[in-house]
């Protein structure tokens, strides 16, 4: 079930769609139990009118008497580099990370040739986009501007040769190494960090490639949370993550190329997460394609009583109940175990309804 949109009386939808006057906007939370009672254009007996099981829906509706049903918008499609993803298709993102001190593979990647060998296998294993990261999320040791360009912009140059169809993200939130990064080929910038530097939208946009607008609870890139506290954290995140993709329109990044992300764990407790978990299907019903990066995170950790080498089982959990609520880009470090996973979320989901 997702929000919707309701017309206010007296105010025309057209207007509304030219962003001529301001909608009232319902994330699902408040609309959860409304019905759908008709749809394409034809007359609703009741003002009530939001129940759609499949993700990804837009309601907009006029209270009138009798209400009538204007417009339904389905999720977008999106699109990457050579790549499109019509709603319901999934895409399964590989991290690979040319840093020290990755808390999940302890510098593995590090090294040129060992990045450029992991996004082979992660190729060859089903990953439609590889995540190019050179700095680690969490605190640690400083990297500068420089340091960031120098470990990704030369294996953003080799993944483009060896890897044409592959879409090429890069991790970061700072403008200038997204500048580079755009120019050596890549196809998306994952911003994890909230829009810490709002000249990466404008990078996006120069470069028409896609960005990531994530929910980081206003924290300082590589900083932790301290005691967060939100009165509801799926419409802070909601409200946030929304502003920003209008934002980042407002600026020039094309639509099919904007994501939407929660940022599990980032400004946020284990509680937190396994709450957005639950209600991801109020972030699919934007209609703006949701990304999730819950492969090993702490709040399975913590919610399991597991270190970082044991949570695999509760990171395909998580990835399939975030599938099965509309979530569609997974950025994974078990490439072979997601891709699986979610060829077994589609085929479950077969039949349907949209």
């Amino acid at each position: 079930m997702s929000g919707g949109v309701l017309v206010p009386r007296g105010v025309a939808a057209a207007d509304v769609a030219a962003g001529q006057a301001q909608p009232e906007v319902h994330p699902g939370g408040a609309v959860r139990e409304a019905f759908l009672a008709a749809i394409g254009g034809l007359r609703l007996d009741r003002a009530e009118a939001l129940h759609v099981r499949a993700c990804g829906h837009l309601v907009i509706f006029a209270l009138a008497a009798p209400p009538i049903l204007l417009l339904v918008t389905q999720a977008r499609t999106l699109r990457l580099g050579r790549r499109d993803w019509s709603p319901g298709s999934f895409a399964v993102m590989a991290v690979i990370n040319r840093t020290p001190d990755s808390f999940f593979d302890q510098g593995a990647t590090r090294e040129f040739g060992a990045a450029l060998g992991a996004v082979g296998r992660a190729v060859a294993a089903g990953a439609d986009i590889v995540d190019i990261g050179g700095v680690k999320a969490g605190p640690g040791d400083d990297v500068d501007t420089a340091e960031e360009v120098r470990r990704v912009v030369g294996l953003v140059t080799a993944v483009r040769d060896r890897h044409p169809d592959v879409v090429i993200s890069v991790d970061t939130w700072r403008a200038e190494v997204g500048d580079a990064v755009a120019i050596a080929g890549a196809d998306l910038l994952n911003d994890a960090w909230g829009g810490a530097d709002p000249g990466l939208a404008e990078v996006a946009a120069a470069h028409r490639i896609g960005l990531v607008c994530s929910h980081a609870g206003g924290l300082a890139p590589r900083t932790g949370p301290h005691r967060p506290g939100y009165a509801d954290v799926t419409a802070a995140v909601l409200e946030y993550v929304t502003a920003e993709a209008g934002r980042a329109v407002a600026a020039g990044v094309r639509p099919d190329a904007i994501l939407i992300d929660p940022a599990h764990d980032f400004g946020k407790n284990t509680w937190h997460s396994l709450e957005v978990t639950r209600r991801l299907d109020e972030l699919a019903g934007t209609g703006w394609p949701v990304l999730v990066a819950v492969s090993n995170k702490d709040f399975i950790g913590e919610t399991l009583g597991l270190g970082v080498g044991e949570r695999a089982e509760g990171t395909i959990a998580a990835l399939a109940i975030s599938a099965w609520l509309g979530a569609r880009v997974f950025r994974v470090h078990d490439v072979p175990a997601a891709r699986r996973a979610l060829t077994a979320i589609t085929e479950l989901r077969r039949g349907w309804p949209d």
